[in-house]
Parts: C-alpha cells; structure tokens; sequence
C-alpha cells in the first residue's frame, strides 16, 4: 500500500506545485509597448487634469476663510445710548491677511429710533481711515448688526492697531446704543465709552480671508510634480528594458491581461447580492433613502441638530460610509470564498479583493442618484464643485481596497477577523460624524477626527454637494495621502503572505 504523506511533506508538495503554476503563467509586458506614447498621453492627460483642476477651485484655491477671524461676543450688558456728541471707541488688532468687513451689535429698546449713525474704521499706525459707512438708525432693529463691508479686502492692516470709532445724530430718547460684553481679549483691546476706560469690548465682529500658500504657487507645484512624475514614467521604462519589471508594472498589465475575468467576477457579485430579490438593483436607489429617513426622525426629532442642510448632511455621510462597510465586508471573505478557483488556477490573487471592491463602487454610483435629489430637495443646487467628487471617490475606493487587501490576507490566517471586524466597522461608525455634528465631541476625544480617513473624506463630499465650493487644497493632499498610504500597507502585506494563502485554504 501507499503510504501517507506526513502533512509537512504536503504542503510543500502543494507550495511547489503552485510555484510551478505562477511561473509559468505570469502577465508579461508586451514588448510593442511604446513609451513615446505612454509619455505623450501622461502628459496630455496631466495638462488637461491640472487646468481642470485650476478652473473647478475658483477662488479656493487661493483664499480661505482666515482662522484670525474675530467672532461676535455674547452681549451682557448695554454701552451709552448714542446721542449726539457720545462717541464709543475700541481699539483691537487682528491676524486677517485681507480684511472684507466689521460688524456691531445693538440694542434698541424695542422702540423706534431716528438719527444716522456713523462708522469708522482707522490704522492707528498712521492715523488713516481704512472704511467708513453711514446707517439710518430706524432700519436697525433690536440684537441687530451693522457692518461695514470693504468694497476692496484691505490688506495692509495685518497684526495693526486698528480703531472703530462709532457715533451718531440721534436726539435724547431716540438714540440706539452698541452692545458690549464684559470679557477682555487681551491688551490689545480697549474700550473706550465717551473718552472713559471701561472694563470689556464691544460686542463686534471681523472677517476676511487668508491667501492660500499652495495656491500662489500652483503652476509652480504644477510643473514640479508634472516632472517627476514622467521622471518616474521614465525609470521604469529604464528598468522595463533592462527585464526588471516593478510590482507596479505587473500589477497593472496582469489587470489588463484578466479584464475579462475581472468583468466577469464583479457581475458575479453584484448579480448575487440581488439573487432572487423582487427589488433588484433598485436596492441601491432605495436603501440610503430608508437608512436616512429612519436615522432623520430620530436624530432630528430627539437629538436636534443645528446642522443645515441635515438631510443632505446625512445621506453624504450614510452613503459613503455604506460604501466603505460595503466593500471592506465583501473584500475581507474574497480570498475565502474563492478558494476552490485559487487552489486550480493561477490568477494574480489581488484581483479578488479588488472586483469586490469595484462592485460595490457599482452600488456606490447608483446611491448618488438618491443623493442628488435628497440636496435638490433640501434646497441645494448643482454647483461646478459636483465634478470635483470623482476626486474624493477614488480616493475612498483606493482606500477602501487597501483595507480590503489587509483584511483578506488576515482573513486566510485568522477567521476571527470576520468577527472583529463587524465590532470595530461598528465603532469606527460611530468615531465618524456621519448623522451628527463634528462640534459636540468634546475636545478630549476631537482629535480622533484628525486620525480617521472617513471624516476626511465625507467631510470632502459635504463641501462640495453642501456649500458647493472645493475644499481647501491641503485637504486634498490628505486625502489623497491617506488613500495611497492605506493601499500600500494592504498591498505589501498581501504580496508577503500570499504565497502562503494556497496551504491554509
């Protein structure tokens, strides 16, 4: 009789024939390749993406609302109604590279006032008016602002002393009066009632914009990243002629190679999520729409959120975060569940994890359509901003497959991952300000926010469906970052396990 092979011997025997299986059937980069084309399309490509890019930020890309903006004060108490011959003055400084406007706050008493009232707004530094607005003193009502709006943002009063100076006509009885708080902002600010010292600062505002340093290089960035990027089109050429073909290389030509396969596998898994459904595909229409009504009425109802917009906040936040629930869940059984195909047939194992992945980005596209009319319905609008989310889209995808990969290879190993992962998938739900505000975690757990890529990336969509403007261009470069990063942890800790998978399946 034939003796057993001891379970060593087997896996050996097994990891040989399968060494045996990818050498003889690994992609190769076909030769007619020509890399005069390659680097003519790139760089047609990159021209066309970069003045796209420059056109769809507008004004974002060179301004953002400063951080040295002053807030309005909570009013406590009432100045000195202003008759004719009171003047209040407050002197402050402020860290705005383009100031566009200084507003006050008043009180009227619940009567009605006549009188014109006179705003002013100087530079200590030379003793020059930088803004001065007249008002009627009948149009300002109780709790009320008046602002002085720059026709042109005044950039030259960075860090000065500046002094507001207000005064008015009114007659005894008809007069408005400032409102002040009794809070000091520091020795820079001084308040000043009729000529007298007083405790506190008046209750007033300023705003303007800071110049974006990204932006004011743009073209430079351009340039720079434009070079090494067919600097490095180029070293693989190089390498590529010298037969030392990078992962990168294979990686992509092995895609090409499977497209068939890959088409076929990602039919497959969308097909079989609605298997025998009566609903169909019409799932993916309907299911952030139940997920944000249910979730609407109880956050909205019990909670109440002072967010606008907080049924289009919502649904950004259910949709991408569905998504990436979605595509990690289906890629982490990838490896698993087609063990009987791995196990027979050589094929580079990462396109598992990655047509997951893709048929949920099919789930993704069509839950836009719900998207879209839930902000239309809200009273939102499509702005240019809209095509600036194809951007954040790969990049949670990207994302999303590198999380993928890692809990697949894990998977192979651990079968507990299956298990933990519904926990953590759970809790990182919650650490995400998907259905509340970012503003009431308090400040010991804020910074988690700064460690979570989905708050990066749903906060991303929000700016452009919600404000429709583009977000900052830092924000970008984090989110593009986070992407690439993720994915090649996942891939190299897929690349070193995978020979490996064949004897645990």
């Amino acid at each position: 009789m034939k003796q057993k092979q001891p379970a060593e011997e087997q896996e050996i025997s097994i990891k040989r024939k399968w060494d045996f299986m990818r050498s003889h059937d690994q992609p190769r980069v076909d030769a007619s390749i020509s890399i005069k084309r390659v680097l003519i399309i790139a760089t047609v490509a990159y021209i066309i993406l970069a003045l796209l890019f420059y056109w769809l930020l507008g004004a974002q890309l060179h301004f953002r609302q400063s951080r040295g903006n002053l807030s309005l004060p909570d009013a406590e108490l009432g100045t000195l109604d202003l008759t004719e011959g009171v003047v209040v003055e407050q002197t402050f400084s402020v860290k705005i590279q383009r100031l566009q406007a200084v507003s006050v706050q008043w009180g009227t008493y619940h009567r009605a006032n006549q009188g014109t009232l006179t705003m002013e707004l100087y530079d200590l530094r030379s003793n020059t008016l930088v803004a001065r607005k007249q008002f009627d003193v009948a149009t300002i009502q109780n709790l009320g602002l008046t602002t002085i709006t720059m026709e042109t943002p005044v950039e030259t009063v960075y860090d000065a002393p500046l002094l507001l100076r207000v005064f008015a006509d009114s007659m005894p009885g008809k007069a408005a009066f400032p409102l002040m708080c009794s809070t000091s902002q520091g020795e820079n600010f001084a308040l000043t009632l009729n000529g007298k010292p007083t405790a506190g600062i008046l209750c007033f505002s300023a705003s303007g914009e800071d110049y974006i340093w990204t932006g004011l290089h743009y073209w430079e960035f351009v340039i720079e990243f434009g070079l090494l990027f067919l600097l490095s089109i180029g070293l693989v050429w190089l390498r590529w002629k010298k037969g030392k073909h990078s992962y990168v290389v294979n990686s992509l030509v092995a895609v090409k190679r499977y497209q068939f396969l890959i088409r076929q596998l990602v039919s497959r898994d969308f097909k079989s999520k609605y298997k025998r459904s009566v609903l169909g595909v019409f799932w993916s229409f309907l299911n952030p729409l139940l997920t944000m009504a249910v979730q609407y009425i109880v956050f909205s109802n019990l909670f109440r959120f002072d967010v606008p917009h907080y049924q289009a906040y919502l649904i950004i936040g259910i949709v991408f975060f569905n998504f990436f629930s979605e595509s990690t869940g289906m890629a982490l059984g990838s490896i698993i569940g087609n063990a009987g195909l791995i196990t027979k047939v050589y094929v580079p194992k990462y396109i598992y994890p990655l047509t997951r992945v893709l048929s949920s980005l099919i789930n993704l596209v069509i839950s836009l359509i719900p998207l879209l009319l839930v902000t239309i319905f809200s009273g939102i609008f499509p702005t240019k901003a809209y095509l600036l989310v194809p951007f954040v889209l790969a990049c949670l995808a990207v994302f999303c497959l590198g999380i993928g990969m890692l809990l697949a290879a894990a998977m192979v190993f651990f079968r507990d991952i299956q298990f933990l992962w519904g926990v953590l998938s759970m809790i990182w739900m919650y650490l995400t300000p998907i259905f509340y505000p970012a503003s009431i975690l308090p400040e010991n757990v804020a910074w988690v926010l700064n460690l979570n890529p989905l708050y990066y990336f749903i906060t991303f969509a929000r700016t452009c469906f919600i404000e429709g403007i583009s977000p900052e261009p830092i924000v970008y470069v984090q989110c593009a970052l986070m992407a690439l990063g993720t994915l090649l942890v996942g891939a190299l800790v897929f690349r070193r396990t995978q020979d490996r998978f064949v004897l645990y399946l």
